[in-house]
Parts: C-alpha cells; structure tokens; sequence
C-alpha cells in the first residue's frame, strides 16, 4: 500500500500534468495518493495570472476521476506542503522540481526522518521537441497537448 504524493501549480492541466498524474495514479493504485495543488497567494507569485485554486482543484479531480485511486488533494502555501512532515513512500517529480525534491529530502534527514523515494517523470514533449509547460501555453507558443497554436 504506497502512499504517494506530488505537487504543482497545474495551471491548464497539459498534457504533461496529466503523464504525471497518470504515473502517480498507477504507483498509489493501492494506496493514497496526496496532491499538493498551489495556493491562489502561492501561485500569485508567478509571474502571469493563474486560475484560482477552486478551478484547478477541480480540473485535478475531473482528471482523477477516470482512475480508481485513493485521492486527496491538499492547499500547497510552501515548495513542501505535508511530505516535509508526513511519510510517503514515493514523491512524483519533473526535471524542473527535482532539485527541490532533493532539497526536501535533506531537511527530512535534518529532522530525523526516512528520505522519500524520487520517481522523476521526463518531460512531455511538444512537437518542436521542447518541454510542454504552462508558461509556453499562456504565452501562446502551444496549446495544452504540446501543439502550435495557430496566431
């Protein structure tokens, strides 16, 4: 019974949150899976406006509604949320997070605690052979499937 987590920002749900998503899926299938969605203060921090907190949480469980899992979705306000205190067995990351998942990591052992096993997911690729992110599709490069949007 893995207890599984992973967090993001999941602005437009692309195609490369949903890999993610799917992999969490499958690795928490007989156990929890714990998404840490960004908090709307959290996600201000960015530098374009995000949908709010309610809208993606809710695209997150229309998502996870096809799968047969154990899921719950938690209010991100820090890079860590509850896997700096809680145990998991495994944390879902990207390319671009692993380094804070290593950061995680460290402070865990700081505290006495047992490291949180790292699944790295690649990037999905758009068709110009470059990552699919949230920024690339608000700024109209690509639409959520890595396409190029027509202008």
């Amino acid at each position: 019974m893995a207890r599984v987590a992973l967090g993001g920002t999941f602005e437009f749900l692309h195609l490369g949150h949903r890999t993610v998503l799917t992999h969490a899926c499958r690795l928490a299938s007989d156990g929890e899976l714990v998404i840490g969605i960004t908090s709307d203060r959290f996600a201000s921090e960015k530098d374009r406006r995000v949908a709010s907190f309610d809208e993606r949480r809710k695209r997150v469980l229309d998502l996870l509604s096809n799968f047969d899992v154990n899921a719950k979705v938690v209010e991100l306000d820090d890079p860590f949320g509850p896997a700096l205190i809680e145990d998991f067995d495994y944390l879902i990351v990207s390319p671009e997070t692993l380094p804070n998942a290593e950061r995680l990591n460290k402070l865990r052992q700081e505290k006495g605690l047992d490291k949180i096993k790292l699944v790295c997911v690649d990037y999905v690729l758009a068709f110009d052979g470059r990552p699919i992110s949230s920024t690339r599709i608000a700024k109209g490069e690509i639409d959520r499937w890595g396409n190029p949007t027509r202008r």
